[in-house]
């Protein structure tokens, strides 16, 4: 259960909502019928191995309310309290956020991360106000809204995504909104220079990007990046908030210089956001160059392919990086085949 109430949410986020969160994404028994335990606990011990201070637990894969329920309680039984868990608020519709939020606050998530189902078609702010606040009443825990491309509603809601009068309503309203990832206006960092400058004085303002957070973090202080796929780095990128938070730019830019030829790579192979999408599966191959658990995903899902994870490799060891020495092969199986 949260160690806050509602009306302490701002305050708490203020104090815990600092360091890298990353992702964790589920893993799956070899037949694919259920969740593999042993691989997601391999999975949290990698948060620590590493450094990290959470993780948002995906659910934008395809799994059911009771598997991702059992892979809340695993990654939380094995965590012991150690990480920060975001519970990924992705759902067909707004009756199954709710239904989710229940298993949030029953495993022990600290944090929500707000989105929007794909068949929700706003045509006005009203509208995004109302799903955003239905969310938020329907929980006791800390809110993260999400402003990103992702959504769509940049061609009729606002550029932005959710403007900042709308953010200004529903802070106004929903006390347990705590925080703001930032990217909206991608891929400018105009939202969330103008997200920090009107709302970093009463909630925290989370930079996701790490090639925009590490130059950003230089000149104003920005103190959560919070969720990215951050784990393709291995410790580098908890290593490097350390830097910017004792003041150490010069030692957090030899780093951000060194992942250059990484974050080409990852970048490069990322064609599909332009789609409105994300491929959880190279997510996945990315964390397994790292020793994360790795193994198939459920049909449908977007697939990877030998010119993208020969990139993704190549670009980890032109940064000074090791990725596993095991075969690509071997991802499709995972670590923990059962």
């Amino acid at each position: 259960m949260a160690s806050y109430t509602r009306e302490e949410a701002r305050d708490w986020a203020r104090a815990h909502l600092k360091g890298v969160i990353n992702v964790i994404i589920p893993s799956f028994t070899t037949d694919l019928e259920g969740i593999n335990e042993a691989a997601v606990r391999n999975d949290v011990r990698k948060q620590f191995e590493y450094g990290f201070d959470g993780a948002l637990l995906v659910s934008e894969v395809v799994l059911s309310l009771d598997e991702y329920r059992r892979f809340c309680e695993v990654a939380a039984d094995e965590a012991k309290g150690g990480q920060t868990f975001v519970h990924h608020s992705a759902w067909s519709t707004l009756e199954q956020a709710r239904k989710a939020l229940r298993v949030a606050e029953d495993t022990g998530a600290e944090l929500v991360l707000l989105t929007y189902p794909p068949g929700f078609y706003p045509t006005s702010e009203e509208d995004v106000y109302t799903y955003t606040k239905a969310i938020c009443d329907s929980t006791r825990l800390a809110v993260m809204l999400f402003p990103v491309p992702t959504w769509g509603f940049g061609s009729r809601i606002h550029p932005s995504e959710i403007p900042v009068g709308l953010i200004r309503r529903l802070i106004d309203d929903c006390p347990n909104i705590v925080a703001i990832k930032a990217e909206g206006g991608a891929p400018t960092a105009m939202g969330l220079i103008e997200c920090y400058r009107h709302f970093g004085e009463e909630i925290v303002i989370s930079c996701p990007i790490e090639a925009e957070l590490i130059p950003l973090a230089q000149v104003m202080p920005i103190e959560l990046s919070a969720t990215s796929d951050h784990e393709y780095y291995g410790p580098m990128m908890p290593r490097i908030m350390k830097h910017l938070q004792a003041g150490e730019f010069d030692a957090a830019t030899d780093l951000f210089w060194q992942l250059q030829p990484a974050r080409k790579a990852k970048m490069g192979t990322a064609s599909a956001h332009g789609l409105g999408l994300i491929n959880r599966t190279m997510w996945k191959y990315q964390a397994w160059l790292q020793g994360y658990s790795g193994g198939p995903l459920r049909h449908p899902t977007m697939r990877i392919h030998d010119a993208q994870m020969n990139a993704l490799r190549r670009g980890l060891v032109a940064a000074g990086l090791e990725p596993t020495k095991d075969l690509d092969s071997e991802f499709f199986v995972g670590r923990y085949p059962s």
